[in-house]
């Protein structure tokens, strides 16, 4: 689903060395990697290897030859525009060796924090504006109360936090996942970032949904990278995280073999959205997680550290929404509560919206609908638990009638018999089991 039309202003690719604001010997170090481990010997495929324009690699071989670390090969490749071919020279492998034995990174040169930066503020959450009709359009599949989408509009457009609460199985989740559709449009993802000489990788093909890039302009190759090729263009990314959260999941991960760092959760979230799923069942208490927010949802940046116990800032640029089935006074103190933008209490449906569930979930399983089987479930069933109606249930008890069907070998129906026997699934009834 695409309805923004917001365009992100691209990353301009570096065009010389100068222009890549890395160290000399970081980027030449990370060139010799790439040769020794991916043997690669043209300056075609070194660039594509590295994702820098031609000029810029060129201009690095050119520096490793003069430190007679690289040397041509003297042949021409006739398969590839008759390019000269390099290779490693003897002290070029054991520059390459020792570099390797400091870092395994390899392969596309990272893009310093400071330069990342600009990009996430051309991108930001924060500048998106979302319309009624395109948060309507991208919940088109649920009932909602028009009172909640005049809540949700303002929250989503302003880019900040949001706490959604209510009784569970009225989709939070849902509803969550229908606010990342409507965002609609896409950033630049770098494939990772580099502080204080450490790299950190960014780009993670389970949380980033790279968009494919047409093919189909043949002067594309001699054109080039119409932005920087060390970014990935993809949909504004969502991380989703449940019971399983800790904070732990929210430091950068340091790989010791490679010597390298995983970026956390919330930074390969940048520009889109962080979703805290079932708050309250996380082994941290709720309010420790909130603590851990605090800055980067006050200051719009957050704090990690590398190995060394160095510490340093790294922009917060994303859309947390909590979802818990808790009050909020049950598990968080008024500071932290302040420090939540949006507070938006979705109830289950009242009894019109509850029909209107129902029968749009009855058409879509091919349930026919029976008269006389929603009166029973009306005036006999749901008094029994004082009419409150939750989202999840109508889909419940369809489903349970249509298991009842098939098993019997019957057509799909409904009736007050397989609304009783549908209803005794839903919910346990209390009893003291002898042991």
């Amino acid at each position: 689903m695409n309805m923004q039309t917001t365009t992100v202003m691209a990353p301009p690719a570096p065009k010389r060395m100068s222009e890549m604001h890395l160290p000399i010997v970081m980027m030449r170090d990370i060139l010799l990697k790439t040769i020794f481990r991916k043997n690669v010997n043209m300056v075609s495929e070194i660039a594509a290897a590295l994702c820098l324009p031609i000029p810029v690699t060129q201009e690095l071989v050119d520096l490793a030859r003069g430190q007679k670390l690289l040397q041509a090969t003297g042949t021409l490749n006739a398969n590839a525009g008759n390019e000269m071919g390099y290779e490693l020279t003897d002290a070029g492998k054991s520059r390459a060796l020792d570099a390797l034995a400091q870092s395994e990174y390899f392969g596309a040169m990272p893009v310093p924090l400071e330069v990342y930066r600009e990009q996430v503020a051309r991108q930001s959450i924060r500048n998106i504006q979302v319309s009624r009709e395109q948060l309507v359009a991208a919940m088109g599949h649920l009932i909602l109360p028009e009172r909640l989408l005049d809540h949700l509009g303002p929250a989503v457009s302003a880019g900040r936090s949001i706490l959604m609460y209510g009784p569970p199985g009225n989709g939070k989740s849902s509803i969550s996942n229908g606010i990342r559709d409507a965002l609609g449009d896409r950033i630049y993802v770098p494939l990772a970032i580099e502080y204080s000489g450490q790299v950190i990788t960014v780009y993670d093909p389970i949380v980033h949904n790279a968009v494919e890039l047409a093919q189909d302009d043949p002067t594309k190759l001699r054109r080039g990278h119409r932005f920087d090729s060390r970014y990935v263009l993809c949909e504004r990314p969502t991380v989703i995280t449940g019971g399983e959260l800790s904070l732990k999941m929210l430091d950068l991960v340091y790989n010791p073999t490679a010597r390298t760092y995983q970026a956390p959760l919330q930074l390969k979230s940048t520009g889109g959205i962080f979703i805290v799923d079932d708050l309250g069942r996380q082994e941290e208490p709720p309010q420790s997680l909130v603590n851990r927010w605090i800055v980067p949802l006050e200051e719009n940046k957050d704090i990690l550290g590398l190995q060394s116990g160095e510490k340093f800032e790294v922009p917060f640029d994303t859309l947390v929404i909590f979802s818990t089935n808790f009050h909020p006074n049950e598990i968080f103190d008024q500071a932290a509560l302040r420090r939540i933008f949006f507070k938006i209490k979705i109830d289950g449906p009242n009894q019109e919206d509850y029909l209107k569930i129902f029968a749009m979930m009855a058409r879509k399983r091919g349930m026919p609908l029976d008269e006389a089987a929603l009166v029973h479930l009306l005036k006999v069933k749901y008094p029994t638990i004082n009419n409150v109606y939750a989202n999840y249930q109508p889909i419940f008890l369809i489903d349970q009638m249509i298991a009842i069907c098939e098993f019997e070998g019957i057509p799909y129906q409904m009736s007050p018999d397989l609304i009783d026997r549908a209803w005794a699934n839903m919910f346990v009834k209390d009893e003291t089991i002898v042991k």
